[in-house]
């Protein structure tokens, strides 16, 4: 049986036709607003608030986009902080990463109103998460779980392997599929045999940021492999090219859990908007 294209772009496009309706049926004297932040002139970075940018356009919403210099402290990126959180239109709101490094980056995330932070990115948004509180898990993960859900693919039950711990990225992913029911292994380039370890897996996660890390040989026949690395050359973090005719299911990179990760948020900013309404 051929594997399962786990795709998307198509899935993104899905929700935002669900998102358009919502937006239009919150029937606002103004469309609720997505604010972005983006200190510095990183053109990968400018590039990912420039798509986020379209995809709030696309369902009706509005986008609200702030650029600071990349000499900005982290007094001045709290204060432009403080202002989102005081505008009652501004219903998400995004710190773009990274952040130059004279910026207190943990400081900067933690000033975002909790109501606010639709990527999932403050520490008590994530406390909440993985005490299964309500609170706007970290978009990219919960984008991967909004994908898999789409694809009916099993989780419950199922030995998970997160490649990967970042604040906004790996830990938060193992918290989700934790919550799901899945038995779930953090790994890291410092975990031993790790070979070994990404061979038990049903479902292996490649979180780990750096270009295919993870060889196609360590990942067994018949695992569900998503890649949420992207990297020049139009590679992720999993030799994916080995495993695609062995897995049974795989996400392309990219076109895969990029677009997620902008519906996702995009979605976490509507739903913020309803809460409002309501």
């Amino acid at each position: 049986m051929p594997a399962i294209l786990l795709d998307g772009k198509a899935c993104s496009k899905e929700l935002e036709a669900e998102l358009t309706t919502r937006v239009a049926r919150l029937n606002l004297k103004a469309p609720p607003v997505l604010a972005t932040i983006l200190v510095g002139d990183d053109p990968a970075s400018a590039t990912y608030v420039r798509l986020k940018g379209n995809a709030c356009r696309r369902v009706g919403m509005e986008s609200l986009s702030i650029t600071l210099p990349g000499t900005t402290s982290t007094e001045q990126l709290l204060t432009a902080i403080d202002d989102l959180n005081a505008n009652p239109r501004v219903r998400g709101i995004l710190l773009q990463h990274p952040v130059p490094k004279q910026i207190d980056e943990r400081a900067a995330f933690d000033r975002i109103a909790l109501d606010k932070d639709v990527d999932g990115v403050t520490a008590h948004g994530f406390g909440r998460m993985a005490m299964d509180e309500p609170a706007y898990g970290s978009a990219t993960p919960a984008g991967i779980m909004r994908l898999l859900r789409r694809y009916e693919i099993p989780i419950e039950g199922r030995e998970a392997v997160v490649v990967g711990r970042s604040p906004i990225l790996g830990r938060p992913m193992a918290m989700m599929l934790l919550a799901a029911n899945a038995t779930v292994t953090i790994c890291h380039s410092r975990t031993k045999n790790l070979p070994e370890v990404v061979h038990r897996a049903e479902i292996v996660i490649g979180a780990v940021g750096k270009p295919e890390f993870i060889r196609g040989d360590w990942i067994r026949d018949g695992a569900v492999v998503v890649d949420a690395g992207y990297h020049p050359g139009g590679v992720g973090d999993i030799e994916l090219s080995a495993v695609i005719d062995r897995c049974s299911a795989w996400t392309p990179v990219p076109g895969g859990v990029g677009p997620m990760t902008i519906a996702t948020l995009i979605a976490h900013t509507v739903e913020a908007a309803e809460r409002q309404a309501a």
